[in-house]
């Protein structure tokens, strides 16, 4: 799909793969966009029912690349407020580019499933959140390294985090950029799972989620990236706007009668 990103999609399940290995799949400008944009090719494949988002290589996403850092301390573009654009302008709906990059995919109507090893960190770290799973090697090294740079994590991070981890913990590992270990990341609640081959691991539960209702996976993402922020009032009635929606259709049927008649269901791609 491009220079930085390769997918190969079966049995509706997309496998998206970082491909800049010779630098840890660390995030150029070319990784951002390739990011971006196959979110949103994605997002338009009704024939895709889940992902998984790996790295190729030693390394998930050893963070910003190098080259970044280095127009920072020389002045060079993007390196002060006169110099760029601010961040706090909105280029892609809620978010700005470099958000959009992490916030693409946990926007995405189907669930992503993150296979995480080598290391995550930084911007990576935050690349990883933006999957709805993820699963890790214990022996991975993971970071929010932005203090380390002497910056905040902007890309889209707090928003997620603060969902993801106990308070006192997350606000430690900001203030300082300790690096921690899967399994740690596992106790502190940013790992859903931790496993010895993650890729592996990760299509197996892609291809559980893909055989289910597309329609009803797409709405159950609908319904957990939006209750967090909604009333009991209308949580109540998203999922029940939502259900009507479902039942009686085609693909609701179709579970209904392949349960019955145990055997594999036969789903149209989702809506």
């Amino acid at each position: 799909m491009s220079e930085r990103i390769q997918v190969t999609t079966s049995e509706g399940v997309a496998d998206v793969k970082l491909v800049r290995s010779d630098k840890m799949n660390a995030l150029d400008d070319a990784m951002f966009t390739a990011l971006i944009s196959t979110a949103e090719d994605l997002a338009n494949d009704k024939s895709v029912r889940c992902v998984v988002m790996s790295g190729e290589g030693r390394a998930f996403c050893a963070g910003l690349d190098m080259g970044n850092f280095g127009k920072m301390a020389s002045g060079g573009d993007g390196a002060s407020p006169s110099g760029r654009q601010p961040l706090a302008e909105r280029t892609h709906g809620i978010a700005n580019r470099a958000q959009q990059a992490v916030w693409g995919w946990r926007a995405l109507p189907v669930p992503v499933i993150a296979a995480v090893h080598g290391v995550a960190l930084g911007g990576g770290f935050q690349v990883m959140l933006g999957s709805d799973i993820r699963i890790a090697h214990p022996e991975t090294k993971l970071s929010i390294m932005e203090i380390k740079w002497g910056l905040v994590p902007d890309m889209a991070g707090t928003a997620i985090m603060r969902h993801l981890c106990r308070d006192d913990i997350l606000r430690e590992l900001t203030y300082t950029g300790r690096i921690f270990s899967g399994t740690q990341g596992h106790e502190y609640g940013f790992v859903t799972e931790l496993a010895e081959a993650p890729h592996e691991r990760a299509m197996a539960l892609a291809k559980q989620i893909a055989s289910k209702n597309p329609d009803a996976i797409r709405a159950n993402k609908t319904i957990l990236n939006s209750v967090r922020s909604m009333s009991d009032e209308d949580a109540l009635v998203q999922e029940s706007v939502l259900q009507d929606q479902i039942i009686g259709s085609k693909n609701q049927i179709e579970a209904v009668m392949a349960e019955l008649q145990k055997r594999e269901a036969a789903f149209e791609d989702g809506r």
